[in-house]
């Protein structure tokens, strides 16, 4: 889901000053947004930086980003509690606000621009056979580096991880949360018992959409699929996509969940605040706060009942094995004295999906960087919050269907499909092949002949993946960045499913709907499938290990599971087994990966966690009191 660059690179021209160049429509974009509607859409000021910080609180929270600013909304509810939130990045800026813009996030200093590391076995045609993983490293997290898409999963993955040993987290009481975090816009879904409004995060529709979109609806329906809510009562099908977005800009987390609270007394929020390890007394077993360093000096910060942990799937992980929680082999080959010998940053798990599958036109509806006119776009955008601007990504739908390797007597799906009216050739080379780290070779070589021709594409990804990978620690540095193994393909079921998700790709494009536009697959071949007969098995498989994507959703490395577990980390409540006072609420705690994109999950667990931790406080308040 690359595909934000192309909405709107001629209105930018590849020209934002994020990714160091100064074209002259960066700053009227800005200078638009603050002047026309920023306040409007915003009326909640901006968080305030917290100077200078308390040396205790009740709760210090590692990680602002989708369930983090969930949890430091809901225990700051307390007014007697007093809580800390600590980000490593900066605030939101304008820019983030513009959901096409999504793309041009990715390798900025909002992104830790994390690369997984080569396996031979995927990412075969990026620079050094290594996919980058995004992550936001900003106020918000990665709901400020994502695609929005709005999608919960399948109520099955729930009530497996229940009888995994984890009660309370089926899907009844997962619909709950989703429902209580939810203000849904789309009338059609407003009284639905699956939606509910007036919470805190505004879901919705784009308000522009082109008509390929509608063709891809209406191709799922010809094969023999229901248009249907993906979020409602059954997932298997095809829907235009919904996002997080309000009023036409993105509704990240810490715009829906921590501007309504900035005047909280009882919440302090430091940005640009690295933590480098959570403080465990070895003795009594109990986490008392963390370090950080700030502003280029090291600090320490107490908690008086609990340090929790959401910084999501990758740095959750480093922070805990930096703190001497992990496999006590690696920590003892890194130099970290081992405090608790346990799996963390074991069961990474991914959805990987194949990129880069082209479908051509004849007709000017797809969107092509050289045809939208740039002034007319943006200040529209600006004015209104409407148009190319407001699409989420780029992602127009998304599907739910069956290979034949599902089983067809639940609903169950295992593959997704995204739909995008654009594709990697569609922006000219300017900046989805960057973020893709794609070779010169191959988009010289498949995409080139193709710029700037109209094009759309179809992402199958896998939603159920059988692989499982690792986070590592690099060394005992703190600021060195993590070693990365996603392990895509090590189980052949994998690929062998995807194989089958491009095959259905391809039966949907040759849907009659799309015949109007004149579409046809892109049949230059991938350079290192070049000995392979097109369309055949073998060269989908060939092209999926070339350009597998990630569709940025790691999650499981500090795995929900029983202490008769012995890969659990954390036990149902989310308390780190053999720590007190330490708990991880973030996509971490995944014992499987949901089926679906996982924003809205981790939001979900971030309100689930947080009652979580408010039950047992509130539970030992009320019993001292009656002592």
């Amino acid at each position: 889901m690359v595909f934000s660059a192309l909405v709107v690179t001629s209105a930018l021209k590849g020209a934002l000053s994020l990714v160091g160049t100064s074209l002259w429509l960066i700053p009227l974009l800005i200078a638009g947004l603050s002047y026309y509607r920023y306040d409007q859409l915003d009326p909640e000021s901006r968080p305030i930086d917290k100077y200078p910080l308390y040396a205790e609180y009740d709760f210090v929270i590692v990680g602002a980003g989708s369930a983090g600013a969930v949890v430091a909304n809901r225990l700051s509810e307390i007014s007697k509690w007093n809580v800390l939130l600590l980000e490593a990045g900066p605030d939101e800026n304008e820019v983030t606000d513009v959901p096409s813009l999504a793309a041009y996030l990715q390798l900025t200093k909002l992104d830790w621009k994390y690369k997984t590391e080569p396996t031979g076995r995927a990412c075969l045609a990026m620079k050094g056979g290594r996919c980058n993983w995004p992550r936001g490293k900003v106020l918000g997290g990665s709901s400020v580096l994502n695609y929005m898409l709005y999608v919960r999963g399948n109520r099955h993955d729930y009530d497996y991880w229940e009888s995994m040993g984890n009660p309370g987290w089926g899907y009844d009481q997962a619909l709950y949360y989703f429902k209580k975090s939810e203000d849904n816009r789309n009338p059609y879904l407003q009284r639905s018992p699956y939606h509910s409004t007036g919470g805190y995060l505004t879901v919705q529709e784009s308000p522009w959409k082109t008509p390929l979109v509608v063709a891809f609806v209406q191709a799922g329906t010809e094969m023999g699929y229901e248009n249907r809510d993906i979020n409602g009562q059954e997932q298997t099908g095809f829907m235009i996509a919904q996002g997080t977005i309000r009023r036409g800009s993105r509704c990240s987390t810490a715009k829906a969940f921590l501007r309504p609270i900035r005047l909280r007394r009882n919440i302090h929020t430091a940005m640009n605040s690295h933590v480098t390890r959570v403080l465990i007394n070895p003795v009594t077993m109990k986490a008392t706060g963390v370090e950080f360093v700030r502003d280029g000096r090291r600090q320490m910060v107490r908690a008086r009942k609990e340090v929790i942990l959401s910084a999501g799937a990758i740095n959750s992980a480093q922070i805990l094995m930096l703190s001497g929680v992990g496999p006590k082999e690696h920590l003892r080959h890194v130099g970290i004295p081992v405090i608790k010998d346990l799996r963390v940053g074991d069961n990474l798990q991914d959805h990987v999906g194949m990129g880069g599958l082209t479908f051509l036109i004849d007709k000017p509806v797809a969107i092509v960087q050289d045809r939208l006119q740039a002034a007319p776009v943006t200040m529209h955008y600006v004015a209104n919050g409407r148009g190319p601007m407001t699409t989420l990504g780029g992602v127009e739908g998304y599907a739910f269907v069956n290979t034949k390797y599902a089983n067809r007597s639940i609903d169950y799906p295992d593959i997704q499909l995204h739909m995008a009216p654009a594709s990697i050739n569609s922006d000219d080379g300017v900046q989805v092949r960057k973020i893709l780290g794609i070779t010169d070779q191959v988009y010289d070589t498949v995409y080139r002949p193709i710029t700037n021709k109209d094009a759309w594409t179809i992402m199958p990804l896998l939603l159920r993946p059988r692989s499982r990978g690792t986070v590592r620690l690099r060394s005992s540095n703190p600021f060195h960045s993590p070693l990365i193994d996603a392990n895509y393909f090590s189980d052949p079921m994998d690929i062998a499913t995807l194989v089958e998700g491009a095959k259905i790709a391809i039966r949907v494009s040759e849907a009659k709907v799309f015949k109007q536009f004149g579409s046809r697959v892109h049949r230059i071949k991938l350079p290192g499938c070049k000995h392979l007969k097109f369309a055949s098995d073998a060269y989908w498989e060939c092209h999926i290990r070339h350009i597998s994507m990630t569709i940025y959703h790691p999650v499981g490395t500090t795995k929900m599971g029983p202490s008769t577990d012995p890969t659990a980390v954390v036990d149902f409540r989310l308390k780190v087994h053999g720590i007190e006072g330490l708990r991880v609420i973030d996509a971490s705690i995944m014992p499987t990966i949901c089926s679906g994109n996982t924003n809205a999950p981790v939001i979900m667990i971030g309100e689930k966690g947080a009652d979580l931790v408010k039950n047992d406080w509130l539970t030992v308040e009320t019993a001292r009191r009656s002592y």
